[in-house]
């Protein structure tokens, strides 16, 4: 059980606290959440940083990494209120208060809450240097409430900081979710300008040609980068593959990232093997293997992030609605939606599956 690392480390501390006090050990603590956070073990790293803030160590940094861990675990009410408790620490300095205000004002979007976060933002803007992050941030937060000219500015100051094929793409993948992908394809345009240089500027433009629709050109740049030992080329070339139809091929890809992400029972740095799962599972719905979907959804949630897990629970409830399993279906929907409660997608299947249950 979780709990018992930071009551061994606490055992440890009563053990010796009359040779040497407690203070060594409340900084393990600490240290220890750190590695978990890095590691990605949230609950400990969540754990270990409260307990921290109760032994007073590192107030603002305590508060961080909590709100950072519960950010992660998609618990975004809990992350905002570390992040405030962080900000309202009498040593906060301002390089800190910069790093925390953004992960407030994220935190916020994540919550639906795009005023909050716009506030946020406007104060990075007033009070902090900006930078391609911030700007992007401010960006995202601006679309969010329809300030459609304020986001072009700022998505413009963010790409100009930093004119990169990831900054690009993440730009471009903001007005999609927002209905507006033809504001988003400018920067993937400008960013196939750039020279390809090395594999993984090959598979960034095979993504950016897959965004496009050019699966042509995004098969061949993703071919080359993985030849050359791009670790996510497999995976982009399993999107490839299956969005044109070609499931025995990108069924290949996507079983290749998987064996390739997992080593000694560990998940390789670099890789996620939930993506590759859910691949598979897309593959089997494809197929109509409805029952081996689930089974290779249920592989990726053990192994999923907060990130890859939303796509993993909507795919679930669509097999189970292909299977015409309408009451599953219909009780996965509405978790899913009680998880992702702004998610359009999300509560369409809910009202589509009341009426095949009557519910």
């Amino acid at each position: 059980m979780k709990i018992k690392r930071t009551a061994a480390i606490l055992a440890a501390c009563i053990g010796i606290s009359l040779l040497a006090g407690c203070g060594d050990d409340n900084q393990k603590i600490f240290e220890q959440a750190d590695k978990d956070l890095a590691q990605g073990s949230y609950e400990y790293a969540r754990e270990g940083y409260l307990t921290s803030v109760q032994n007073k160590v590192k107030l603002p940094l305590s508060y961080r990494g909590a709100g950072i861990a519960s950010l992660r675990l998609g618990d975004y009410q809990d992350a905002i209120q570390n992040f405030a408790s962080a900000l309202a620490c009498e040593n906060t300095g301002k390089a800190l208060a910069k790093d925390i205000l953004a992960y407030k004002a994220t935190a916020e979007i994540k919550a639906g809450s795009y005023e909050d976060a716009m506030a946020d933002c406007q104060t990075l803007i007033k009070d902090h240097d900006m930078d391609a992050d911030t700007w992007f941030l401010a960006g995202n937060a601006a679309l969010l409430l329809d300030s459609y000219e304020e986001a072009a500015s700022d998505f413009g100051k963010s790409f100009d900081a930093d004119p990169t094929y990831d900054r690009a793409i993440r730009i471009y993948g903001i007005y999609l979710d927002q209905d507006m992908e033809a504001d988003g394809t400018t920067y993937l345009e400008a960013a196939l300008k750039k020279e390809t240089k090395d594999s993984e500027s090959h598979c960034d433009k095979g993504r950016i040609y897959y965004y496009m629709e050019d699966y042509d050109n995004a098969r061949q740049e993703l071919t080359q980068a993985a030849n050359d030992g791009e670790e996510e080329a497999d995976l982009l070339l399993g999107m490839v593959y299956l969005a044109q139809n070609d499931i025995s091929n990108a069924r290949t890809m996507f079983q290749n990232y998987v064996e390739a992400s997992v080593g000694d029972g560990d998940t390789k740095d670099g890789y996620s093997p939930a993506k590759g799962y859910n691949g598979l599972a897309l593959c089997d719905i494809a197929e109509g293997n409805y029952d081996s979907a689930l089974t290779n959804i249920s592989s990726g949630i053990t192994v999923s992030d907060t990130d890859d897990l939303q796509s993993l629970l909507f795919n679930e409830v669509i097999a189970y609605e292909k299977k015409l399993d309408f009451v599953s279906a219909l009780d996965k929907a509405q978790t899913y939606v009680g998880m992702y409660p702004d998610d359009a997608d999300g509560q369409k299947e809910v009202a589509f599956l009341k009426t095949r249950t009557g519910a």
